[in-house]
């Protein structure tokens, strides 16, 4: 039985639009995730020995004709369509999945991603076209669900899904979070099948790098961030590092191009353990002087931590930083303090880790004043990069709910991001509207990276790494825009 897994196309015209990110859009460095969730669960399905179809309209870009007639050609005979989706991209993704239907009346589409985990009634309730949503983590999900229309099973029978059935929703029980995720297929053996790393871009990474999973599920309670409260939950579950290595020593021997390996866990510091475990594995079989990789790590790691993730071949790490306010970090739950991460900045520079860091503006209790704050202290801690940008609340967080019942959100889902697929700004707060936070944040973005002693430094760094010098170039353009 065949089982086609869709990245769906979006505003193609205008580029690459990244479903995948945090806050999905159109980026201005022109970065483009891998779609990890959607090369998993096809991954799992390929494992159980259905025929897999794959294709990321994004990559490319194909726009929507070109990929309905890519998958008239391939899909002949599909029994299950699985589209990913997003809440900016929703209304889209729909249209999309009712042309296929009416290409392929007789199979079954499945929505996957954030936005049916958090709204499935609402989202099924958008078109008739739409069979199921899984909820959450899927990967397991769509795998029974293919099965149950395999065996020609009660659909009752499958985990973590809402469904139609006569005309009338039914959820099932949620499917457990998987716990032995070294049962999980490479994301690396699925892209050397199906994909093309020169297709995929990641700002902070050396180029081709290939992103993976060593880890799901993040243990802080951020009340903004995504994936932990709609799709991988809060208990942070973990491949071993044998495993994780093992898929490093794949990627050195399938991958003659890939420079970079970038860990997409939310937070991969989080077991102090298990990080030395793996960069002792690296530095054991030379994997250290293969590779550059990168990940996100809190405030809260700690300085010989830094100094062996450095001699095993990490560059660059990424926190969550989000306001330089104390009280606007205790409103979001961030769980840090301003005094954690002025300290973490300072050991990394004396690791010799490079430190791409994010703000956010917008967040409960933001003013002028707060914005400014966050400005000023992000210019002293003088990060390698920073990034910063408006909250976009999403369904199923705190944040989201927070901002909905104070009216603060202007607008519908198709205004997360602005017509040419960049992201946009919803929030007016009291005080502060979006427009003016999106004003700063491109204000704060050219005030940080166009500082004389900011761009001598970046020439200095691009003399002595030419891949630095290619991250700069790319980032001085993406300013100007």
């Amino acid at each position: 039985m065949k089982v086609y897994f869709i990245n769906p196309p979006f505003k193609a015209e205008y580029g690459k639009f990244s479903r995948e990110n945090r806050s999905p859009a159109i980026t201005r460095s022109g970065a483009l995730y891998y779609p990890l969730w959607l090369i998993y669960a096809a991954a799992v399905c390929d494992k159980d020995g259905f025929e897999v179809c794959f294709l990321d309209a994004p990559a490319k870009p194909f726009n929507g004709e070109e990929s309905l007639d890519i998958i008239r050609r391939r899909g002949k005979d599909t029994a299950l369509f699985v589209l990913d989706t997003s809440t900016p991209s929703i209304y889209s993704d729909i249209s999309f999945a009712e042309n296929l239907k009416k290409n392929f009346p007789e199979a079954k589409v499945m929505l996957v991603g954030t936005h049916p985990s958090a709204l499935p009634d609402e989202t099924l309730g958008i078109s008739d076209c739409i069979d199921a949503v899984a909820r959450h983590e899927f990967d397991y999900i769509v795998r029974d669900f293919a099965r149950a229309i395999r065996d020609n099973s009660e659909w009752s029978s499958v985990k973590g899904i809402t469904y139609r059935e006569k005309g009338e929703l039914h959820s099932t029980e949620d499917m457990p979070y998987i716990e032995t995720l070294d049962d999980i297929p490479f994301a690396a053996e699925f892209i050397k099948k199906y994909l093309n790393p020169k297709d995929y871009f990641f700002a902070p990474a050396a180029y081709p790098e290939i992103q993976i999973f060593s880890g799901r599920g993040c243990m802080a309670r951020c009340n903004f961030c995504v994936y932990p409260q709609t799709m991988h939950g809060h208990k942070y579950r973990l491949r071993t590092p044998e495993n994780v290595v093992a898929e490093f020593e794949y990627i050195a021997q399938n991958f003659p191009d890939v420079k970079e390996v970038v860990f997409e866990d939310d937070t991969f510091t989080v077991k102090k353990e298990r990080v030395i475990a793996i960069c002792d594995l690296l530095i054991q079989k030379g994997l250290h002087k293969r590779f550059r990789w990168l990940c996100n790590a809190r405030v809260n790691l700690d300085l010989e931590t830094m100094r062996k993730m450095k001699q095993a071949g990490c560059h660059l790490i990424i926190p969550g930083i989000e306001s330089c306010n104390q009280q606007i970090l205790n409103n979001i739950k961030k769980g840090i303090t301003i005094k954690q991460v002025t300290e973490y900045v300072a050991n990394a520079k004396k690791a010799g880790l490079l430190v791409h860091a994010c703000y956010m503006v917008g967040n409960n209790g933001e003013t002028k004043k707060t914005m400014q704050e966050t400005l000023e202290l992000a210019l002293k801690l003088n990060t390698d990069t920073a990034q910063f940008y408006p909250l976009l609340p999403f369904p199923g967080t705190e944040a989201y709910a927070w901002a909905k019942q104070n009216d603060y959100i202007k607008g519908g889902y198709a205004d997360y991001v602005k017509e040419d697929g960049t992201i946009n700004s919803l929030l007016d707060l009291p005080g502060l509207s979006n427009d003016e936070m999106v004003a700063f944040c491109d204000y704060a973005r050219k005030k940080y990276y166009l500082r004389p002693s900011y761009i001598l430094h970046r020439l200095w760094a691009g003399l002595k790494d030419p891949e630095d010098l290619k991250r700069s170039l790319k980032a001085f353009k993406s300013i100007k825009k």
